[in-house]
């Protein structure tokens, strides 16, 4: 007789923000299945000390180092702190762990994520940046010593169990189809566009995010960095990743056959689905969340993206076709030209004239290392910086 499996041993990165809360929620209602080891913050150490003495943790990290003092009078004695990126590697690689939930905003999940990696846990990915900008990298590595990448993010959550237990291969795969909810500006005549501001482009329609990925869903460069993402992820040519607008999100995306048949994956809008799905699987358990209920849906309306007036997609493939350190100069880009966007110093659509100024003036170079995909970071966030302050 089979012994039942244990339960998975998680390292947290990135807790304090909404994917680690809501990480903490899917531990909170699977205790069985699922244990969280370690958590790492960058700042809110009120929050991370919480949540430490929630979970009973006997490691955390702040990525703050100065915070230090300030946290250990929050925490029990035993609770071991580690400080700032060297922090971050050293929970990345504990022993004891099963699996590490990277949800850190920005580069610094890249040398986390690797080394993670090196050390045999599989890797669950809620940062676009890991494989945005280091995806050839992180896939070779991934490959190399057999761990297992899972995606939390909705979209590519749903193409995994789309493709879990497919056994015919990437050769049977026409191609994938993520969904976008199309964002707050999905009908807005195109000579409004122009005119947006700030608080018309934070009101999503259908999720509640933080302020970057919210604006990146009114602009479609959310969408766009999914394209990139899902192209390392699953070993599919940009040619074969596509975008369809559905409104209601509730299909979060769908795997087309080679035989014409189509596979889509369905749930509440809830992030808590995919958390779950990534750090249980192979299994399922019947965790706290809610399944549909059909009868209360009605309708489901498919369109096709507004490239002319929104276009990131197109950048994205630009990017992602090209490889190299380009997909790197696209985030950066446009992580700076949000924030001059939110600054007031951008018109909306100066988001993706910023971000396309940036890729014309970029020599590409092979992303062999993370060093070198770092440098295209900086160069282009400098690059980003500097045609903004010409228009300011």
């Amino acid at each position: 007789m089979n012994a039942p499996p244990r339960k998975r041993r998680v390292v947290l990165l990135g807790s304090t923000g909404s994917i680690g809360c809501s990480t903490l929620k899917v531990a909170r209602e699977l205790p069985g299945e699922i244990e969280i080891i370690a958590l790492a913050a960058s700042a809110n150490i009120e929050k991370l000390a919480a949540q430490a003495r929630e979970t009973g943790v006997r490691h955390v990290a702040i990525y703050d180092a100065t915070q230090e003092s300030a946290l250990r009078a929050l925490l029990p004695a035993e609770v071991k702190i580690h400080l700032g990126a060297e922090g971050l590697l050293e929970l990345a690689t504990l022993a004891e762990a099963d699996i590490v939930l990277i949800a850190i905003v920005g580069t610094a999940g890249l040398h986390p994520a690797l080394a993670a990696i090196e050390a045999g846990k599989d890797l669950a990915i809620a940062s676009k940046e890991i494989l945005v900008m280091a995806g050839e990298i992180i896939t070779a590595a991934a490959d190399k010593r057999g761990v297992k990448l899972l995606p939390v993010d909705s979209e590519h959550n749903a193409i995994f169990q789309c493709l879990d237990g497919h056994r015919g291969g990437e050769a049977e795969v026409s191609r994938l189809v993520l969904t976008a909810s199309g964002g707050p500006f999905r009908t807005l005549p195109s000579d409004q566009i122009p005119h947006v501001t700030l608080a018309q482009a934070l009101k999503h329609p259908t999720w509640e995010m933080g302020p970057k990925i919210t604006i990146d869903s009114a602009t479609l460069f959310n969408k766009g960095l999914e394209m990139i993402e899902a192209r390392w992820l699953f070993g599919i040519g940009m040619e074969r990743i596509d975008v369809v607008v559905h409104p209601q999100s509730i299909i979060h995306s769908m795997v087309e056959f080679t035989d014409g048949s189509v596979l889509a994956q369905l749930s509440r809008t809830d992030m808590c689905f995919p958390i779950q799905y990534a750090l249980t699987w192979p299994q399922r358990f019947q965790g706290g969340l809610r399944p549909l209920d059909f009868q209360s849906l009605a309708k489901l309306e498919f369109e096709a993206p507004r490239s002319a007036d929104f276009p990131a997609l197109d950048l994205a493939r630009r990017a992602g076709t090209c490889g190299g350190t380009l997909p790197a100069v696209f985030n950066a880009a446009n992580e700076v030209a949000v924030d001059a966007f939110r600054a007031e110093k951008l018109p909306f659509p100066g988001i993706w004239q910023c971000v396309t100024a940036a890729m014309d003036a970029h020599q590409i170079q092979p992303s062999t290392d993370l060093e070198t995909v770092v440098a295209a970071d900086r160069w282009a966030r400098e690059t980003a910086s500097s045609y903004i302050a010409d228009r300011v």
